[in-house]
């Protein structure tokens, strides 16, 4: 006979704990996708990892239930729910429905009740029970047939609730949480308890007296006279606190056992949803789960070959090539396979053969043989460090689809397949497995999955460029980006060397400052406390200290950056606290995190270049993140002496642009009294400050001045009157007086803005300068706050974008002429608006002609680029 198996969803309670577990995602419709992406990501666990027979998802059917005749503030504290999430919910019954799992809520009563009405029927017919939520009131229905699962971190991560669990974590028989409940109370729900009694408190008691009611019926056993007077103050409180917090198992439901049978989703509905929400990732996923084939009978077979050795004839006039890096920090990972196709036939290349062959570094290296890969610069630094040099890239799959549209996630070759409606690979994540099941298969499915890629990128390649070309995009391929993956790459292998002792000395340094400002932390609070823990730390600034406090969460107060720089002015702790956090993330995130991605064999670091990540066009870099060091900070800027040319007798060479934005601005906007600012080389915050404040520049004051570039900045950024007053400190009036005052001083600049929505709401897009596009569909949201964002956003990308085409085409052109020249230097990061190199130092006074040269005609602008630079025996010099 089958084992029959229920398992009980707690609807609410995962839907709220999968949005605030997951940053906010949104599909290319701009609908809000994140809690339904999460709770699906549950089902599927559930499924996998307790093949149920019967299910069922209850959910909560409305704000009032019988508790709140008990009691009307019951769960009254509570805010509203975001709107960003109730627009997800009738997706998530929607998904429900295609699952074919039953859903059900019932008038007057709570999920919880529910949940609790059904796990006893199932108990009495001989079900194991499961019950899945994030609310700890139901851990009161564990028994020996009934596990009740708790989400952790995330949304995946599960605590098990079994009776023994409860003993051994609180020492207490699952009919007494609600005891407990009843004296401690719940924030969450508003359920007050008996002030003063905490969870310690409460277990203590009813080890001893075991049930509340004894309790209340012996207060007079009870130690502790505070103690006693609280119990017997609240008496009745503390009665309805237990009966508000016990979950009903009569509820009037009308659904029985037999309604619940799980027999199945529905392939096709669950495809159809997946596709409208955009959870691409998660397609190939859904038919490992269906428990379909998904290796070769889907796909079809693979006619290849392995061949002994390499030869000239083994590839054609243009080839499609494939090397295969599992890591993703493909600088220290190993090739595990390599594979080729074009008309002279597919061939996977087995490691030893290919790398090993004079025949195959022949032809990798052969300018005139073309190749067509996915992710050129991953592919060319994994093949550099086995001393080949590939040559003769003429497209790269992956960035032409980054280009097309930069707001898709790229996962793998498959992601891209499955907007053109081409099925030859398996998503990685199902065919390698993930994480801890992550793993390469056997020689022949592995050979089978890489031909398969390179045939993939054979016939992605003439799509992508049709798009490409139908774009006016083609050009921003071939003279931009495709160059760019050769000069990052360059970058990547070069590295840049760290003085590991100065930078061990700065750690020791930081340590010594931390301790300082912890003893003086310490001494103004009168007492030791954990200045990390922000429940500690609220009582002493709130409590002990007085300090004005915002509205009290469930956690505690709010002690966050924003909250505490607020308070800067009232007393001297916050400001030591504010340099105590930020010295410590300098230490743990700059220090100790660059010493561990710091290569032993050329104590370099080799950061990676992101080349096709963000919505602008701006590169980012990870392991480590050199674009991120805080410089605002002395110590922060100090890290960067650590940084040091890789040469004796070598300098560090920087160059930046001079408010390149403001100068984007200006062309794209065509403001007369911007562009004449810039011709004239004026200081053009004291220009606005003029125009602002209707003064003379000899009445510019700093504060005005300050002002003013804010205001600058905050326009290419896209700040509204509410962001421009936060980092101003003024009233949202004002900041709305002095954006109204720059428009009017600058009426090219009113025109563009209004231009740039009107142009997104028209075409779904912006483009900058160079023609890269940003799709920005929440243009026409409802939603007004998202609406807003969106039209800023069609503001502020033609600008930020445009000055990432014009640095990355600088560093091409650099790249060009330091070669041509046959000069040693080397370029060898970029951050942000400026450019690095290390340089001979005879080749300095070189440098500081040509870096500005170059750098300043990279795009020509009916304004003037201006370049400053610097160079000395560190980076931190180099200023």
């Amino acid at each position: 006979m089958e084992k029959k198996k229920l398992v009980l969803i707690d609807g609410n309670s995962i839907a709220y704990r999968a949005f605030f577990a997951l940053p906010l995602l949104n599909n290319d419709k701009g609908v809000h996708t994140n809690a339904i992406y999460g709770f699906t990501m549950m089902l599927m666990r559930i499924l996998e990892d307790e093949k149920p027979t019967h299910m069922l998802v209850a959910f909560d059917a409305g704000k009032t239930t019988f508790r709140h005749k008990t009691f009307s503030e019951y769960k009254g504290g509570r805010q509203k729910t975001p709107p960003e999430l109730s627009e997800q919910f009738p997706f998530i019954r929607e998904l429900l429905d295609a699952y074919q799992i039953p859903r059900y809520e019932l008038e007057n009563y709570e999920a919880d009740d529910i949940i609790g009405t059904l796990s006893l029927a199932a108990e009495k017919e001989g079900f194991e029970v499961r019950v899945i939520s994030g609310d700890k009131d139901l851990t009161q229905l564990s028994s020996d047939k009934t596990t009740v699962g708790i989400t952790r971190k995330g949304i995946t991560d599960i605590e098990e609730y079994t009776p023994g669990h409860i003993k051994e974590k609180y020492g207490l028989e699952p009919w007494q949480i609600i005891d407990m409940k009843g004296l401690m109370g719940d924030a969450s729900d508003n359920i007050p308890g008996v002030p003063g009694v905490g969870e310690k408190t409460a277990i203590k008691l009813l080890k001893e007296f075991e049930t509340l009611e004894n309790l209340l019926q012996s207060i007079e056993k009870v130690s502790g006279q505070k103690l006693k007077e609280k119990l017997q103050e609240f008496k009745d409180q503390a009665i309805m606190s237990k009966e508000l917090a016990t979950i009903t198992r009569e509820a009037p439901v009308e659904v029985n056992l037999g309604d619940m049978s799980y027999e199945g989703f529905d392939y096709e509905k669950l495809i159809s949803i997946f596709k409208e929400l955009g959870f691409n990732s998660l397609l190939d996923k859904l038919g490992e789960d269906a428990g379909e084939d998904s290796s070769e009978a889907e796909l079809g077979e693979v006619d290849f070959e392995i061949p002994i050795e390499i030869t000239d004839g083994l590839f054609g006039s243009e080839t499609a090539f494939y090397v295969e890096i599992l890591e993703d920090n493909y600088h220290y990972a190993d090739i595990i396979g390599l594979a080729a196709a074009s008309e002279k036939g597919s061939f996977y290349l087995p490691v030893t053969t290919a790398l090993g062959s004079p025949a195959f570094k022949k032809w990798a290296e052969d300018e005139t043989k073309k190749k067509i890969v996915y992710d050129a610069k991953a592919t060319e630094v994994a093949l550099r460090r086995r001393g080949i040099h590939l040559k003769g890239v003429i497209f790269d799959v992956f960035i032409a689809s980054y280009i097309i549209d930069a707001s898709a996630n790229i996962d793998d070759l498959s992601t891209i397949e499955k907007k053109y409606k081409i099925r030859n690979v398996q998503a990685d994540d199902v065919f390698y497995g993930r994480g801890a099941k992550r793993k390469v298969p056997d020689e022949p499915e592995l050979a089978a999955h890489l031909v398969r890629k390179a045939i993939s990128i054979g016939e992605l390649q003439p799509l992508l460029e049709k798009d490409l070309r139908e774009n006016s995009q083609y050009g921003l391929f071939t003279e931009l980006e495709m160059p760019l993956t050769l000069v990052l790459a360059d970058m990547e292998s070069t590295g840049i060397k760290v003085d590991l002792a100065r930078l061990k000395a700065m750690g020791s340094e930081l340590h010594d400052k931390l301790e300082i400002i912890e003893e003086k932390i310490h001494e103004m609070a009168g007492e030791k406390f954990n200045i990390n823990s922000p429940k500690q730390l609220g009582i002493i600034l709130f409590e002990k200290l007085g300090l004005a406090s915002g509205k009290k969460t469930k956690t505690g107060y709010s002690t966050s950056a924003d909250v505490l720089e607020k308070l800067s002015g009232d007393h001297e702790i916050i400001r030591l606290i504010l340099d105590y956090r930020q010295l410590g993330k300098l230490q743990s995130t700059y220090i100790e995190g660059l010493l561990k991605v710091v290569d032993p064999k050329t104590d370099k670091v080799h950061t990676r270049f992101n080349q096709a990540l963000t919505a602008t066009g701006r590169l980012s870099s990870t392991d480590p993140n050199l674009q991120n060091i805080p410089i605002r900070l002395e110590e922060g800027r100090k890290i960067r002496q650590a940084f040091i040319p890789s040469e004796e007798g070598w300098v560090i060479f920087a160059a930046d642009y001079s408010q390149i934005e403001l100068r984007v601005l200006a062309h794209i906007a065509n403001d007369e009294k911007l562009i004449e600012a810039f011709r004239e080389d004026e200081d053009i915050h004291t220009k606005t400050a003029m125009a602002v404040f209707h003064v003379e520049a000899e009445e510019v004051t700093s504060n005005m001045r300050r002002h003013a570039k804010a205001v600058n900045f905050g326009i290419v950024y896209g700040i509204s009157d509410f962001g421009l007053s936060q980092s101003l400190g003024i009233t949202r009036k004002e900041a709305g007086q002095f954006i109204e005052r720059y428009l009017e001083s600058y009426p090219g600049v009113q025109d563009y803005m209004e231009d740039s929505v009107k142009v997104a709401k028209q075409n779904g897009f912006v483009t900058t300068l160079m023609q890269r596009r940003r799709y920005i569909p929440e243009i026409t949201s409802r939603n007004f706050n998202l609406r807003s964002f969106a039209e800023r956003t069609a503001m502020n990308t033609p600008i930020q974008g445009s000055a990432a085409d014009i640095i990355k085409k600088a560093m091409i052109d650099m790249a060009d002429a330091l070669k041509s020249k046959g000069l040693q230097s080397r370029l060898l990061l970029q951050v942000h608006d400026e450019l690095i190199f290390e340089t001979p130092k005879e080749e300095v006074a070189v440098l500081e002609k040509l870096v500005p040269e170059i750098m300043e005609n990279a795009l020509e602008l009916n304004v003037p680029l201006k370049v400053d630079y610097s160079y000395g025996p560190t980076w931190y010099d180099a200023k």
